[in-house]
């Protein structure tokens, strides 16, 4: 049910989940990704803007980074219930390892490209896609049914405690030791994550692989989500965040560096606004969010999101500019958390990797977002872009309301 069980958020549960070793291991990966991923986002975008001038091509690396979610979210889902996670985990952190490693290598060489970048951002895309479906059903794994909305919560915490970190760091990098320290920097981190990751004991059993198997569990898993209007419209509120606002985050350093004139440094300080605001919102969330306020909280998440679009568009002034990034962190934290919290209580325990590489899929329309973004940017500017994306999306909320009404129903299945 999603609106059934009450999160164990008091400071007991929370104690006793830093308590079980496991849990501890698991969150610190996905610590140490986030934040990799928005150091190197952060220092992609600024080095392809300076390169080329194209707001377009800032955000075409980001799209690429989603675009494998689209594609891929759904099989992969299926496929990590035919795997043993903990070495799937290993693998995927040995890949995103190696290819840091390869566009560090590229850079001190003096040799890296733009499509160097666009190659490597596809990469680690297929890279994230497996997150949901592994390293978070893994985490419900090892602390039960009972603690996975606390876990929940402390993981999208951590998410976002690593968006204040990352860009920050990237900017600062790209100051002090350009780009390839930045990956240089990538590549220590994710050596961390996979000491990590070899140390967690907890191991799943694996099902015997079966002729045909893949695809029946790929229909399945599309089949409950289709049944389940409330599932039906949790992944229409994604949908809609991953199209017409998320996009926006590949604008700041655009908007960053022509409207509020400022360096890589301060570039990376004013995207890290947007990470306070969401560790805030996160940590606020986990002491005070009840399942009865989750639907709320998620919607209106968004919509507060898609309004501060239309703020931070018309405000040349970088210290108002850091406020409303801090207020679309808040809102972006109420998205983010209630998003995983709501798929996976709405799942039926035996096929949440299933539904959790469809909430994946979901998430991989975020291109389309990034590209009519990137697009709009080179035509009207990147604050015109912004303006256009946020009116679009709180349309579209508007008009998608019978959809995701179903939300705020009662518990029981529509």
């Amino acid at each position: 049910m999603i609106e059934g069980e009450r999160a164990p958020t008091d400071a007991r549960r929370r104690r006793w989940l830093f308590d079980e070793p496991d849990f501890r291991r698991l969150w610190t990966v996905g610590l140490v990704i986030f934040a990799v991923r928005w150091l190197e986002m952060l220092a992609v975008g600024v080095f392809v803007y300076q390169r080329t001038g194209s707001a377009f091509l800032v955000a075409l690396m980001t799209l690429l980074r989603l675009l494998p979610m689209g594609l891929f979210g759904v099989p992969i889902g299926a496929l990590a219930e035919r795997l043993e996670r903990r070495t799937a985990l290993v693998v995927v952190i040995v890949a995103m390892l190696a290819n840091s490693a390869a566009l560090a290598l590229l850079a001190h060489a003096g040799r890296l490209a733009i499509w160097h970048l666009a190659v490597a951002s596809f990469l680690n895309g297929v890279a994230w896609a497996t997150d949901n479906p592994v390293r978070r059903v893994m985490i419900g794994e090892v602390v039960g049914p009972s603690g996975m909305s606390a876990a929940m919560s402390v993981d999208v915490g951590a998410n976002n405690a690593s968006r204040m970190l990352g860009p920050t760091l990237g900017g600062m990098l790209l100051v002090g030791i350009g780009i390839e320290g930045a990956f240089a920097v990538s590549v220590g981190c994710y050596l961390v994550a996979l000491v990590a990751a070899l140390r967690v004991r907890y191991r799943n059993s694996a099902p015997p692989a079966r002729a045909g198997a893949l695809l029946a569990g790929i229909v399945e898993g599309l089949a409950l989500v289709r049944r389940d209007r409330r599932l039906v419209g949790a992944l229409t509120i994604t949908v809609l965040y991953n199209v017409f606002g998320w996009p926006f985050t590949s604008m700041i350093p655009v908007i960053g560096q022509d409207t509020l004139k400022l360096d890589p440094q301060g570039i990376g300080i004013l995207a890290s606004m947007e990470g306070v605001g969401a560790f805030v919102g996160a940590i606020a969330l986990a002491l005070l969010a009840r399942p009865a306020r989750y639907a709320r909280i998620y919607v209106g998440g968004v919509a507060v999101y898609l309004a501060m679009l239309l703020v931070i568009a018309t405000i040349p002034d970088a210290v108002v500019a850091g406020t409303v990034l801090l207020m679309t962190g808040l809102s972006g934290a109420c998205f983010s958390t209630m998003q995983a919290t709501l798929v996976y209580l709405a799942s039926p325990p035996e096929m949440r990797s299933r539904i959790y590489g469809v909430l994946s899929m979901c998430i991989g329309f975020g291109p389309l977002g990034f590209l009519h973004i990137g697009l709009l940017a080179d035509w009207i500017g990147a604050p015109g872009a912004t303006l256009v994306s946020g009116l679009e999306g709180l349309v579209a909320l508007l008009l998608t309301r019978r959809v995701w009404g179903p939300l705020f129903a009662g518990p029981d299945r529509a």
